[in-house]
């Protein structure tokens, strides 16, 4: 989220919610929660978690071998997490660094990674047309915009890095200013680059359709079910995934629970809960419409470092994301989704910068967060030991929507010990340490931030083309290699 804005107070609608899970559900309908796990049981596969990644491991595996006992263990309801709060970016980026997975297992192996995230957006695509899935879907690609000479040089490095690592005119390409402004007209924009790997959806209908589908199929799923531990097989007792109200038996325990995962017994420090938060406006008028344009339905981004993110949804808003306060101390999760009010402010503010047009039409309709799982490393990991019985992928670092499904089909595959492509692939049991113990982690990741925001805020102001120092010391802190 840029800090070059004016500081302006948002307008919120007369309707404005603040938290609630997200404007997704309200659109698509929140669920009445489904059956709690009545009492103990045995399955061949236990998944924790039901948001995108559970429920693609879910539904892969049942497609794979519909006898399967599979049973689907959720805190709330089907999409409660990051799942049903998210963007909406189905997005064929890495989650995590190139050369990290490269430095391990090779140039070619992190190609290959990316080339299936790619693959990953048309999957999802491809099975929410099959299984009747109306989730919004449009593959209008992803956008970039640099709205200073510090972005512009970022973008053309972007650019030039994905070049040296196989990308074609055909994956990314850098738009002159006549097509960039007849796609999407950004106040302000110096440069813009787009990439066709990216599709816009609605997060709550696709995480709601693949709930329903994998129920159809069989799949038990038992929601307002906590899972207190997760314990691994030992000799002749099966791993077991414990709750409330009885136990969980199989042969694989696969957790899947992202943003959540410190709050399991042994997993505090595994994956960080960062915070981030979105608003999506009033629908707006034909006449903003005109002036901004987005016929094509883009994603949207952009190369601050405290960046944004953002969509023109079905029904004529826009929704727009960033990051809020990043971090709880001691991994807290406030999962009811509340937003301060400085950071609704902050968001209308970058937005309206962006899109003058909407200033006057506009108002804050809903304003929502939720946390999404971050690795010491920032690079994503999916595996299953045999031995113990268990599994788990996450890391996602707010790619989830596109790598949930590319896990979902990679732990089918470990699952069931098929040595596939995908089994090949360098994020496969990957493993990074744990994060630092408090105060080191709250100190870490506030301080990170705020020399980003800094940093965008020096490089609005200064015009200088080269990306702050700030924001070399933030990524230093950071992780980035």
């Amino acid at each position: 989220m840029s800090s070059s804005s004016s500081g302006s107070r948002a307008p919120l609608d007369a309707g404005f919610r603040d938290g609630g899970v997200s404007h997704w559900f309200e659109a698509a309908g929140r669920p009445a929660p489904g059956p709690r796990l009545p009492g103990p049981r045995d399955a061949d596969v236990c998944v924790v978690g039901a948001g995108y990644t559970g429920l693609w491991t879910a539904y892969y595996l049942k497609r794979a071998r519909p006898g399967l006992r599979i049973v689907v263990l959720e805190r709330e309801f089907a999409g409660f997490g990051a799942s049903g709060r998210n963007g909406g970016w189905v997005l064929g980026e890495l989650a995590g660094s190139r050369e990290r997975y490269a430095a391990r297992h090779g140039r070619p192996a992190a190609i290959a990674l990316q080339r299936a995230m790619f693959r990953a957006v048309d999957e999802v695509v491809r099975v929410a047309a099959a299984e009747g899935i109306d989730a919004g879907l449009v593959k209008g690609g992803v956008l970039y915009v640099a709205r200073n000479a510090a972005q512009r040089a970022r973008l053309a490095a972007m650019v030039a890095e994905a070049r040296a690592w196989g990308w074609t005119d055909g994956d990314l390409v850098p738009l002159p200013a006549a097509e960039r402004a007849g796609r999407l007209r950004v106040a302000g924009a110096t440069g813009a680059a787009w990439s066709p790997h990216g599709a816009r959806a609605q997060p709550a209908a696709l995480v709601r359709g693949l709930a329903r589908t994998v129920r159809d199929l069989g799949v038990e799923v038992y929601e307002r079910t906590p899972v207190l531990r997760i314990d691994p097989r030992r000799g002749r007792v099966p791993a077991t995934a414990v709750t409330p109200h009885g136990s969980v038996a199989a042969e694989y325990v696969l957790r899947a629970t992202e943003g959540f995962t410190a709050g399991l017994p042994g997993h505090r420090r595994d994956l960080l809960p960062m915070n981030s938060s979105m608003i999506v406006t009033t629908p707006l008028p034909g006449a903003v419409w005109d002036a901004i344009g987005w016929e094509r339905r883009e994603l949207l981004g952009d190369m601050a470092h405290y960046y944004m993110y953002a969509q023109r949804t079905a029904d004529d808003r826009i929704a727009f994301g960033g990051r809020g306060r990043p971090y709880r101390y001691g991994s807290r999760v406030d999962d009811a989704g509340r937003t301060a009010p400085a950071t609704v402010d902050a968001l209308w503010t970058t937005l309206t910068a962006m899109f003058p047009a909407v200033a006057g039409e506009g108002r804050v309709a809903h304003a929502w967060s939720g946390v999404l799982g971050v690795p010491r490393d920032w690079c994503a990991a999916a595996a299953v030991d045999r031995a113990s019985g268990l599994g788990h992928a996450g890391g996602y670092t707010g790619h989830g929507v596109a790598t949930a499904n590319l896990a979902g089909r990679t732990l089918r595959d470990l699952v069931l010990g098929e040595g596939t492509e995908l089994t090949a692939l360098p994020w496969v049991g990957r493993r990074v340490r744990r994060w630092e113990p408090e105060p080191l982690r709250w100190l870490g990741v506030h301080a990170m931030y705020a020399l980003y925001r800094a940093a965008d805020a020096r490089e609005s102001a200064s015009g200088a083309a080269g990306t702050s120092v700030l924001a070399r010391l933030a990524d230093a802190i950071n992780g980035h290699p």
